[in-house]
């Protein structure tokens, strides 16, 4: 049995193709098979074998000849196929494209850069990308008519509001002939502001709101956090952001986004959440309501190089560790070391909600002391210094400055910092000798169990400093309640410090995003310690396209700054 398959493609300055398809089912002996058979006898020497051959060889001839037809409308000189008509006849009486438009529209939302793909979902593409192109095509009716073989964009101007799209379909127009058309479709993009910056543009259309909230008396923590929020975009969906005395309120069109920005801050802060809601409306006939969903969200009211005193029972699961600690770091969860002993635990969020307590001193009560003579501790069994992670253990005589020149009281003190520490150097600690407490876990310690005094990390106040800082931060567009200047003013010192512990940490600056300052050269004739130099490998040029307002960060210009940007792996933050 033998299958025949024949491919006629005809090809004219034009974008029509006609392809024919034949497939012979009865068995014949082929030209080929009956010439050798003809030629095998003729050669034999038989007389009607040799006339047969002759024949043969000239309709072979002929047949070589007449492989071309006319066409039945026109009488043009054609190849043979099903429909007997040449390209121009056959697309002068059949239109494939016929229902498919050749004109449309997109719709674009300026606010947020994305395109509409119907019915109701907006898509965010650049031009000439797949995910465009897929919405032009789904905008074309008639395509499920034809076989689509091929799309493409036709190259346009990006500010012409116009996008052309170039698609190449087929379909069978008569008996096993398919018929190919490539033509172009125009599209013009109209503006049309989304359901959401809709609501983000009436301001009180909110379905959600997290309300992030933290028991201390500065924040810091805030300014921390609101560096990563615009570092991953975790804004983005945010209709808009209240600055609150205690924290900040984000408001949201959806509950499903609020959940979300939930989920960012369990990734970077130790809180907790609780979820409450609230009926606005109810549709009795079609068994329809509308809520309004607030989630509270409390961060652990401890802060990095806060002095605790954990709980004779939290102290006694942690190893038995003691019970005054410093916290040395906070990510996911709270990391609290012992500088005398390096003893170290770690707890999470849900254990210390268990079991809450507060901190003993914070960094409002620390103290400058200079370091007079330092050295290392010995392990005795390996006889090299004492090492943990970053930190060393040291034994340090220092005293306070504002004790140089009137006293001589010197103090003996174990610290973690001996890898950090010079004779000469200033640090900050807790004068515990001259503290009052007001914790109950404090209370019942006895005297021999608390240390005299605690150093907690070098001290950078004598050290020169450049005037005019070369980076800068930005900051989400908050609305805030009118304040005291007494409150703006204890606002600017505290983002004073927050700046300078950006100087002076460098794995704290690796967290957030800083932003090169135009017109401040990099080098000049300032005196800047090196310890506090931040290098040009740091910073990110600003190209402005973030719409976010740009704030620059000095001692004399410290304003709080308004702008809006929009997953993520999230770095754990200190604060």
């Amino acid at each position: 049995h033998t299958h025949t398959n024949t491919h006629i493609h005809t090809h004219r300055a034009t974008d029509t193709h006609v392809y024919a398809h034949t497939n012979p089912t009865m068995e014949f002996p082929t030209a080929e098979e009956q010439g050798f058979s003809l030629a095998a006898a003729a050669a034999a020497g038989d007389p009607q074998a040799q006339f047969t051959l002759a024949q043969h060889q000239q309709a072979m001839m002929h047949q070589q000849q007449a492989a071309t037809m006319l066409c039945c409308q026109c009488g043009t000189q054609i190849q043979p196929n099903p429909a007997a008509m040449c390209v121009a006849c056959i697309r002068s009486r059949v239109d494939i494209t016929e229902g498919i438009p050749k004109q449309g529209n997109l719709y674009f939302c300026r606010s947020c850069s994305r395109y509409l793909s119907p019915p109701t979902t907006w898509t965010a593409c650049d031009l000439e990308s797949r995910e465009l192109l897929a919405i032009c095509l789904k905008r074309l009716k008639g395509l499920s008519q034809v076989r689509l073989i091929d799309a493409g964009f036709v190259w346009t101007e990006p500010h012409s509001k116009r996008i052309k799209v170039r698609v190449t379909i087929q379909k069978e127009v008569f008996t096993n002939t398919i018929l190919q058309q490539a033509f172009v479709v125009e599209y013009v993009v109209a503006n049309q502001m989304c359901t959401q910056c809709h609501r983000r543009e009436a301001n009180d259309t909110w379905n959600a709101v997290v309300q992030v909230r933290q028991k201390v008396r500065h924040m810091k923590t805030f300014f921390h956090l609101e560096q990563l929020i615009i570092k991953h975009h975790a804004h983005a969906q945010t209709i808009k952001i209240g600055a609150k005395s205690d924290g900040i309120d984000f408001f949201f069109a959806s509950r499903s986004d609020a959940k979300r920005f939930v989920d960012f801050l369990e990734a970077v802060v130790p809180v907790r959440m609780k979820m409450s809601e609230q009926l606005i409306s109810h549709d009795i006939q079609n068994n329809v309501s509308n809520f309004k969903f607030t989630f509270s969200v409390e961060i652990v009211p401890i802060c990095k190089d806060d002095l605790v005193c954990l709980p004779a029972r939290v102290a006694r699961s942690n190893g038995n560790i003691r019970q005054i600690v410093l916290c040395d770091r906070i990510g996911t969860t709270l990391h609290f070391l012992d500088p005398t002993t390096f003893q170290h635990c770690e707890m999470t969020a849900p254990k210390f909600w268990n079991s809450p307590f507060s901190s003993v001193s914070t960094q409002k009560q620390l103290v400058e002391f200079t370091v007079l003579d330092i050295n290392p501790v010995i392990d005795p069994t390996t006889r090299a210094p004492i090492h943990l992670g970053k930190h060393a253990m040291a034994e340090a005589v220092v005293a306070r400055v504002k004790d140089l020149g009137v006293n001589d009281i010197t103090f003996m003190v174990r610290t973690h910092l001996g890898n950090v520490l010079q004779p000469g150097d200033n640090a900050w600690g807790y004068d515990l000798n001259n503290t009052n407490y007001n914790n109950e876990h404090a209370n019942k310690l006895r005297p021999e169990h608390i240390p005299d005094l605690i150093l907690v990390k070098k001290s950078y106040s004598d050290r020169p400093r450049r005037r005019r800082r070369r980076w800068r931060l930005r900051h989400l567009d908050k609305e805030s309640t009118p304040a005291t200047k007494k409150e703006e003013q204890a606002a600017e010192q505290q983002y004073e410090q927050f700046l300078s512990e950006l100087e002076e940490d460098k794995e704290l600056r690796s967290t957030v995003n800083l932003y090169k300052v135009d017109g401040v050269p990099d080098t000049d004739n300032e005196e800047e310690d090196e310890e506090l130099r931040v290098g040009v490998d740091e910073l990110l040029d600003d190209f402005g396209s973030m719409q976010l307002e740009d704030v620059e960060m000095g001692p004399d210009d410290d304003d709080a700054a308004e702008g809006s940007a929009t997953g993520v792996d999230v770095e754990p933050m200190d604060f």
